[in-house]
């Protein structure tokens, strides 16, 4: 064999190496999402927000591979494990809502990769132990809402009010935030009902909220489950003030209430309300364009803040990869493991949503900025000033 044939396999041999190399590189990113079931209505637009998504970060190519939970925890876990097992993700986006987020914990703490939830719970991140320490967050945590929804009910001179929440995570993460907040501004809770998100009659619950004569109630409940407790009270004469929380954000909420939503009060993500943001606003500027992407796709008037927590965690990985790659290759554990620290380290990172400035001891990383209160009003949203 002549010297330029034995130069020529080797060049080829390595270029066959590179290719491979490069092959390895590229960032699994594993996605779980209830685009099926109850919360249909948050996962649909999470999973259509993955397309708009660039494909490639730092110079390496990014698969998003989905899988539907079907809000279900244990559908949940199994497709956790799938994507960390046969898909080698290098990071876990989801899931949808709350208890499935909090069923996964345990399998990414396990497999050390990071996480990043869609749903709401301040538990889903907090405290940052030696399990949640790989996992983030991008919804504001119900502490935060829950203070906007007190404050609000304050200056309203409420005095009284009643609760209804799904009989899970979300609904008792949500009780147990919003009880503490309120008992310390001296609002009374005088009802505390609980419902499934798979209910079909909520009567005797509204029933005993009628009897209360609560000056407001609110409803902790998310998609278009939270309608009916609504629903139900306005057929029922209840004459208080309608709260709802952030898990309602959306158009298929608003369909499936109708008028009987009209005038409820909420907090939502600034996204929500890009439009109608002052021009000074910092978030505004990236919540308008994630919604003009989304519009273009899907038609206008159709963005929700659940799309958008997929937009942010899209946003998280944009900042973070970079500094991991820095460190190690795609598809390792070395990789992995900086990931999570670049994600920790993130700082002044404006999403659709806020500001986020993570640390060791916050892992969703909002403040005050990333909450406007909101009216229904003509069967949309209304930022109130």
């Amino acid at each position: 064999m002549s010297t330029i044939q034995l130069k020529t396999k080797s060049l080829l041999a390595a270029m066959l190496v590179g290719l491979a190399g490069s092959a390895l590189a590229e960032i699994n990113v594993g996605v779980v999402v209830s685009a099926t079931g109850p919360a249909a209505s948050l996962g649909i637009p999470e999973k259509n927000t993955f397309a708009l998504m660039p494909t490639s970060i730092g110079g390496e190519k990014i698969n998003y591979i989905i899988l539907d939970d079907e809000t279900n925890p244990t559908t949940a876990v199994k497709n956790t494990r799938k994507h960390l097992t046969e898909n080698k993700v290098d990071v876990i986006v989801g899931s949808s809502i709350t208890p499935n987020s909090l069923a996964m914990i345990d399998v990414v703490a396990e497999a050390e990769t990071p996480m990043i939830s869609m749903a709401a719970s301040a538990a889903i991140v907090d405290p940052v132990d030696a399990k949640r320490r790989w996992v983030f967050k991008t919804p504001q945590n119900d502490v935060q809402m829950s203070t906007a929804i007190v404050e609000h009910m304050t200056n309203a001179g409420i005095k009284t009010v009643a609760f209804i929440g799904f009989a899970d995570a979300y609904g008792e993460g949500w009780f147990k935030e919003f009880s503490k907040i309120a008992e310390a501004r001296k609002i009374q809770i005088v009802a505390n009902e609980r419902y499934n998100r798979a209910d079909t009659s909520v009567t005797g619950q509204v029933l005993k909220i009628i009897a209360s004569k609560s000056d407001a109630v609110l409803v902790a409940g998310a998609g278009t489950p939270a309608a009916l407790p609504q629903k139900t009270l306005k057929e029922k004469g209840y004459k208080g003030a309608y709260y709802q929380t952030h898990g309602v954000a959306n158009k298929d909420f608003l369909r499936v209430c109708g008028k009987d939503c009209e005038g409820t009060l909420l907090p939502a993500g600034p996204v929500l309300v890009a439009g109608q943001l002052p021009a000074d606003n910092p978030i505004k500027k990236v919540a308008l364009d994630y919604t003009a992407k989304y519009e273009a796709a899907h038609g206008k008037g159709n963005t929700s803040t659940f799309g958008a927590h997929a937009w942010d965690a899209g946003l998280l990985l944009q900042n973070a990869v970079p500094v991991a790659l820095k460190k190690a290759k795609p598809g390792s554990k070395e990789f992995r493991a900086a990931l999570r620290d670049a994600l920790e380290g993130l700082k002044n990172v404006t999403v659709s949503h806020g500001i986020v400035n993570m640390s060791a001891d916050d892992h969703l990383g909002f403040d005050q900025r990333a909450r406007v209160m909101v009216k229904v009003e003509k069967g949309d949203w209304k930022l109130i000033k």
